[in-house]
């Protein structure tokens, strides 16, 4: 069984009468379209897929944080002051 990760579903032939209708009745919560009751797809708004980019892209650059700090053979001693 897969987890459908939206409190909204439609159905694809109901999305597909009225794409519009349904971005509008989901007040800007997303909506999961499914095909054949399972997950095709999810449709978000603009400002929240923003924000999963910009969540992934801080990963993203936590893990090269990380992975820098770990190699203590390439640190640059530095003053505080100096910067």
């Amino acid at each position: 069984m897969e987890a459908i990760l939206a409190d909204i579903t439609v159905s694809m032939s109901e999305f597909k009468k009225n794409p519009a209708a349904v971005l509008r009745e989901a007040n800007n919560r997303p909506v999961a379209v499914l095909n054949h009751n399972r997950a095709a797809f999810y449709m978000v708004e603009p400002r929240l897929f923003k924000a999963l980019m910009d969540e992934l892209a801080d990963q993203e650059l936590h893990r090269k944080a990380l992975s820098r700090l770990a190699d203590k053979s390439r640190a640059v001693e530095v003053d505080l002051d100096d910067l």
